[in-house]
């Protein structure tokens, strides 16, 4: 008999278990926080001003995430409405040393970063005197160092003040049940975890986890296990020229202590010059000064960190993004469009982007035979379900064996959608 194939156990992510996630607009004041949340919601929502705490209440905006295979499916398809997937960005008020004890509004503050699920942190690397500084000079190394600080403080408080509640219900715990062993092994998670932040002076993020301390890591919701991109501000002739005295000792900085972390130069005077333009003419400025937005990669690199990925459902009516969790399986992916799909799913015809791209239309690639039929336990890429069975072929049952057939929640018309 053949080896019996090894299972690997698949590892569960840190974070919220939802599809509706939101990343937070972190940083010292005057950094360029709300400015860079105007330019790239294309809205005045941030109040940007010259001096510190402008910001108090967070500004929430959803941002269209770019993607070529949206428009090439638009243009395909040239549906009457077209939803692409959205980041979820909150502008968040600055921070200052001192924000874990409470200085400068700092408990409100980290609280609104608490309930975020992914940070955008700003760090400045431009000089301007008539932008003040918070710490009186530009120093984006110890601008960082603050931010990861207080964090890092504001998650020992809290681990701190978690395990000694546990300690104190565990003083009677035996060893039988499962229930005593499950919290032994909790208190024993939480004390690793308060290791990991003091005597090891590790982001949460940055350690390893097994897949029963990432669940209790995940119901702490601590603020140094949300994933960090960095986004270093820059003139906008720094950013033209591609070179900054400040950015190779940033990218040091971040290998040393967060090494894997994203950072991406932009530069908010540029992004302000563009976005005020038409498309034509912003095209044509980029091509005069040979330098692009960073706006789009931005939006990308925080959706991907947020461990997000997106399918389509393609047709005349719409062509639509959906936005679920890496690793999802294919019945609760169908579920984001409507429960019922869920509920009843029994497999899914399945067609990838480049496949259809290739061949150009769902009867193209149905008779090269790359469409094909998955199971539940299919865990969804970038697939694209088609609108065509009838309500009658539902109500009939025929094909129930084959495939899911519910009413269509997306044409809200007598169609039903194969997944």
């Amino acid at each position: 008999m053949p080896p019996k194939k090894a299972v690997v156990e698949k590892k569960t992510l840190l974070g919220r278990p939802s599809n509706n996630l939101k990343i937070g607009i972190v940083g010292l004041p005057n950094v360029g926080k709300s400015s860079f949340f105007n330019v790239l919601s294309k809205t005045e929502l941030g109040i940007a001003r010259n001096y510190p705490y402008a910001t108090i209440d967070p500004e929430e905006a959803r941002i269209p995430v770019p993607d070529e295979r949206f428009e090439w499916l638009c243009q395909t398809y040239k549906p009457s409405a077209r939803i692409p997937a959205f980041l979820t960005c909150i502008d968040i008020a600055g921070l200052t040393a001192g924000a874990s004890t409470g200085a400068g509004l700092g408990n409100a503050f980290l609280s609104h970063v608490r309930a975020v699920d992914g940070i955008f942190q700003v760090v400045r690397a431009f000089d301007d005197s008539e932008v003040i500084h918070v710490e009186g000079e530009v120093n984006p190394l110890r601008d960082m160092e603050i931010i990861q600080t207080e964090l890092r403080l504001k998650d020992i408080e809290w681990v701190e003040k978690y395990l000694e509640g546990l300690k104190k219900t565990g003083r009677s715990l035996g060893s039988n049940s499962l229930a005593d062993r499950a919290r032994k092994e909790e208190i024993a998670t939480v004390e690793k975890v308060l290791k990991t932040i003091t005597v090891d002076e590790k982001d949460v993020r940055k350690a390893d986890w097994t897949n029963k301390e990432i669940d209790v890591v995940n119901n702490l919701q601590l603020l140094t296990a949300k994933p960090v991109t960095y986004l270093v501000n820059l003139s906008e002739k720094d950013y033209v020229r591609k070179k900054n005295k400040w950015l190779p000792k940033i990218k040091a900085w971040i290998d040393e202590h967060n090494p894997g972390d994203p950072l991406i130069p932009f530069s908010v005077s540029l992004e302000e010059r563009l976005v005020n333009m038409s498309e034509e003419e912003r095209e044509e400025e980029q091509k005069k000064i040979g330098a692009v937005s960073a706006l789009p990669k931005i939006t990308q690199a925080g959706y991907a960190s947020l461990d997000l990925i997106r399918y389509f459902t393609c047709g005349p009516v719409e062509v639509r993004a959906w936005t679920i969790r890496r690793g999802t399986k294919a019945p609760q992916a169908a579920g984001v469009i409507h429960s019922d799909f869920e509920n009843k799913f029994v497999c899914g015809e399945i067609m990838s982007y480049e496949d259809l791209h290739e061949y150009g239309s769902e009867a193209a690639v149905k008779a090269a035979g790359k469409l094909r039929q998955q199971g539940k336990p299919y865990e969804s890429e970038f697939f694209v379900p088609n609108h065509r069975r009838t309500l009658s072929d539902f109500c009939s049952g025929r094909r129930r064996h084959c495939v899911l057939e519910v009413w269509c929640m997306i044409c809200r018309g007598k169609t039903c959608i194969s997944l």
